[in-house]
């Protein structure tokens, strides 16, 4: 058994207006599966599918209140389209952002909810991902997290550092998935979170027990009226094992 990384679960104060802002900055489309949800994902995307990781955005009414653990990193093919990104982003809504990165070569910015990513300068490891370069999970232990998620999905280990860790679908195509040291400990419940999906045919129970076994805890919340189960990985992040799909 195995789980992939499918999507990553955004909570919004207006999902539909934050769902436009990353569909215009993605060029994606939009989907809703009812009031309080917007789906995000590439136009003529077969869900699910490694070539890309959509994006849920699921309204709640608790407001930001410290940095996210995860963002997304966006891909860029040059300086000019770089610079050409960051102005179209401001355009629609998006702010620069300080967070003490100091004089480095990409751009942090917010998107109109405080949520922060980043855009990239051009590097090549990137250059066939897609609209996003990577998903980034802040964490205190880069080799742990390699561990477990190396071991909870089938994606392919591709730098285990002290600071780092660099995941990818084993289909070699879509966005990263990064594990970057930082000095900052989780505090709350995470308002940005990766969702995982089986696949066809696996049985959900067994693949949480299997995950626990690894390393995942329960968060200790109701679940009773939910049809997916929602685990913690070893640094207490919030993640969701959806139904197989």
């Amino acid at each position: 058994m195995a789980t992939r990384l499918v999507q990553i679960n955004m909570k919004a104060h207006d999902d539909a207006a934050l769902g436009r802002f990353w569909a215009e900055a993605l060029g994606w489309g939009i989907d809703s599966e009812g009031p309080g949800v917007t789906n995000l994902e590439p136009v003529g995307f077969t869900y699910p599918d490694p070539s890309a990781v959509c994006i849920d955005l699921i309204a709640r009414p608790e407001p930001k209140t410290v940095k996210n653990r995860v963002h997304l990193d966006l891909a860029t093919t040059s300086t000019a389209h770089q610079e050409e990104l960051v102005a179209r982003l401001k355009s629609l809504g998006a702010t620069l952002l300080d967070v003490g990165q100091g004089d480095v070569p990409w751009t942090v910015m917010a998107d109109p909810e405080g949520n922060e990513f980043c855009v990239l300068e051009p590097r090549p490891v990137y250059r066939d991902t897609g609209p996003i370069a990577a998903v980034v999970v802040d964490c205190t232990d880069p080799r742990e997290m390699a561990r477990f998620w190396g071991e909870a999905m089938d994606w392919t280990l591709h730098q285990v550092t002290d600071d780092c860790a660099t995941m990818r679908s084993a289909k070699g195509v879509g966005p990263y998935l990064e594990f970057i040291r930082t000095p900052d400990t989780k505090s709350g419940w995470n308002r940005v979170h990766l969702d995982v999906r089986p696949y066809p045919g696996d049985d959900p129970a067994a693949e949480a027990d299997r995950l626990r076994s690894l390393g995942a805890t329960d968060p200790g919340i109701d679940q009773s009226a939910i049809h997916w189960t929602i685990l913690a990985d070893p640094e207490g992040n919030e993640f969701c094992l959806l139904t197989p799909a």
